[in-house]
């Protein structure tokens, strides 16, 4: 029997964990919309971890959207069952003796991808390159493991520091790469990094990661999206209606290679894009050694070691970073259809961008790309009006009614 035989099959019995009594709290470093996420000694081995402890409620109402004849896995039985260097490491889930979920992994310091995305520092335009090629292949392993991220985008990947080795994180979207779950219908993410055939309530695969990774390395390069900035369901429509904007447009000393690699990941027929990750991460991975930079995870051996990454506070690999947060499109606890959604945005300082080109472009003279606006979380920003049910709507000649549906109607998987 296979592992994911193994996940899809019956379900332990899980010892309940009182968490005060196996765990020192240190601080808590982090909380998103259905958790929270400490630093903390573990007094059965005495290592330092991170705790993330799920809320029961919105955890039972999301896995609640599949059914149970389907047994999905767990976000804790998916997290412990990876095991790669480009992928936080989890040692263990249970339940507290309250009844919420958790998670036991390694503690990781370091930043989000996104804080390194606005401030395009040295430490990014030295290494962007080897941390796309380590993102893809933390990536590649998760699908050859049959799983859909469904939620890559910069704010879930950590680089630490000192030794610059990115960590993917957050599985709480993960699925099987199987039949039912790739039916229409199962469509929660990051609007931005959102594939078409995903908004469309197409049939889904793998391939909708691929476009995720895609905008996630047009990101580090160009510090904005493919599309116009806007707010979420102006994103949305954009990825159903206008094509990116061609990378080298906005960095035109971006190496060719590189730039095609990217620019075929973001096509929004999936038949068009990358089949599979490693096609893609093979690109970088030779344009890299064409260009002399070092092996993902190796400083040049005749360098000093790689520089602190500047940074208001550590983090550590926790499931949403509170300043990096993007648009996100989830369900809301306060209502009982699955179909609620909240969108908010706001706007953030722009931050400047070096002038030093890094290894993988020539110096140009162009000026920097404009600053990109920063969707937060609903404790930050402004909840995007939805169109109530019989509403009557402006006649357009884009999806944009498509995309109104999508928000509005239920989020259950189909099969």
């Amino acid at each position: 029997m296979g592992l994911l035989d193994k996940l899809l099959g019956r379900k332990p019995k899980v010892t309940p964990t009182e968490i005060t009594k196996r765990f020192e709290l240190i601080c808590r470093v982090g909380q998103g919309s259905m958790s929270r996420f400490f630093k903390a000694r573990d007094t059965k081995t005495g290592r330092l971890v991170g705790l993330k402890i799920l809320d029961r409620e919105k955890t039972r109402k999301f896995e609640a959207r599949f059914p149970a004849e389907w047994n999905k896995p767990l976000e804790g039985e998916i997290a412990v069952s990876l095991d790669h260097p480009n992928i936080v490491k989890t040692y263990e889930w249970g339940e507290t003796t309250e009844g919420d979920p958790f998670l036991v992994m390694e503690y990781l310091e370091g930043v989000n991808l996104s804080f390194l995305v606005d401030v395009q520092n040295a430490v990014m335009q030295q290494h962007r390159l080897n941390f796309m090629i380590q993102l893809g292949e933390g990536l590649a392993y998760m699908h050859s493991r049959q799983f859909i991220h469904r939620d890559l985008c910069p704010r879930n990947v950590v680089v630490t520091e000192p030794e610059l080795v990115v960590k993917l994180i957050d599985f709480g979207l993960v699925v099987p790469n199987t039949p039912n779950f790739q039916a229409p219908g199962n469509r929660t993410g990051t609007a931005a990094y959102m594939a078409p055939e995903l908004v469309r309530r197409q049939r889904t695969d793998p391939r909708i990661d691929i476009y995720s990774y895609a905008v996630t390395c047009y990101e580090m390069f160009t510090r904005r999206h493919p599309w116009p900035e806007a707010n979420s369901l102006e994103a949305v429509v954009q990825h159903l209606n206008q094509p990116p904007l061609e990378i080298q447009t906005l960095v035109p000393h971006i190496d060719h290679q590189v730039a095609a690699a990217i620019m075929k990941g973001l096509e929004r027929d999936p038949a068009q894009r990358w089949a599979r990750v490693p096609l893609m991460v093979d690109e970088f991975r030779q344009a890299a050694e064409r260009l002399g930079l070092p092996r993902p995870g190796h400083a040049p051996a005749a360098e000093p070691e790689p520089q602190a990454i500047p940074r208001p506070r550590p983090i550590a690999t926790r499931p949403i970073a509170p300043e990096a947060i993007a648009s996100k499109v989830t369900a809301s606890p306060a209502e009982s259809s699955p179909a609620a959604v909240e969108i908010t945005s706001t706007k953030s300082p722009p931050v400047a961008r070096p002038a030093t080109p890094g290894p993988d472009q020539a110096h140009s003279d162009q000026p920097p790309p404009q600053p990109r606006s920063k969707m937060s979380s609903a404790k930050s920003g402004t909840a995007k009006p939805r169109l109530a049910p019989g509403t009557s709507r402006k006649p357009s000649d884009c999806d944009e009614d498509l995309i109104l549906d999508f928000l509005n109607q239920p989020q259950d998987p189909q099969p």
